[in-house]
């Protein structure tokens, strides 16, 4: 009797735990990021574990492929913690095509994180290369300077899926063995890099975000606006619809009347007089 009781509430301590984590996961208390992250990489530098908890492995490229640099370790990077800058202030780049083969096992969503800064470059068309996952072209002439300017951090994002065998990523599909390869493309302009990079299960909301950059982000804010203001206006009553930046633009005055389009009858009374003393002076000469 008493091995049934036990076994009774063994049986009811499991359906409440269940109960509970299953509420927890409903009440938005699922993985947390670090849990979510099945492979991270700090290019070019050291093992590092992030605020968020993220433990990111030394490069494995060291000593193979490429060239690690640390040289942006003396500037202070913006819109990154400071506890988390060496994610930025190092990288690997190479002088050709090279990239990272990142093993996953489950279907599911998931989302490559790329993290960059331009420390070296102080202006664009300096440094521009595209980004290929598993053969797909996922990031195109990526200028890092003209995206954020100097010494900032940069993070880009790219969303896709793997199910039955299958890889999407921006509405291209191609069959999945088992590895993703992240490939950073040699162009015209200097060599490419990354300073790290992560894969994490989930969706666009689970990562983890920069700070703000003042000058993008306030700009970003500015055309927002504009686009609803001539949206809305567009709606009431046909109001003429404003192109972007024209209300920093000077209006010129009303067209001043183009002298030279005027009647020219004034111009014709010289030829005229003209004509009027030439022919007497010929009939006269014939005369003579």
């Amino acid at each position: 009797m008493q091995r049934v009781t036990a076994q009774l509430v063994a049986g009811l301590l499991a359906a409440v735990l269940s109960l509970l984590s299953e509420q927890c996961w409903a009440d938005g208390g699922g993985p947390s990021v670090a849990e979510r992250v099945i492979w991270a990489v700090n290019a070019g530098g050291e093992a590092h574990t992030d605020m968020h908890g993220i433990h990111f492995k030394k490069d494995p490229l060291e000593g193979k492929i490429g060239k690690a640099s640390d040289y942006g370790v003396r500037l202070p990077i913006l819109r990154s913690s400071p506890e988390d800058q060496i994610l930025y202030q190092t990288e690997r780049y190479n002088e050709d095509t090279f990239g990272y083969d990142i093993p996953i096992r489950e279907e599911g969503d998931y989302i490559l994180v790329m993290k960059y800064a331009e420390v070296y470059f102080a202006q664009s068309q300096q440094k521009v290369f595209d980004v290929r996952l598993n053969g797909h072209m996922v990031v195109k002439d990526l200028d890092i300077f003209e995206r954020v300017g100097h010494s900032t951090a940069h993070d880009e994002i790219v969303p896709f899926s793997i199910r039955r065998g299958k890889l999407s990523v921006q509405g291209e599909v191609s069959t999945f063995n088992g590895k993703l390869t992240v490939e950073f493309v040699k162009g015209y302009y200097d060599n490419p890099k990354v300073c790290a990079l992560y894969v994490m299960k989930g969706t666009l909301e689970d990562v983890p975000k920069l700070q703000p950059h003042p000058g993008i982000d306030e700009r970003k804010v500015e055309e927002e606006e504009e686009e609803e203001e001539d949206s809305e206006g567009g709606e009431e009553g046909g109001k003429k619809k404003v192109p972007t930046g024209s209300k920093y633009r000077v209006q010129s005055g009303p067209r001043t009347p183009n002298p030279y389009a005027a009647d020219n009858s004034s111009l014709m009374f010289p030829i005229l007089v003209a004509f009027g003393v030439f022919i007497p002076t010929l009939f006269c000469l014939c005369r003579l």
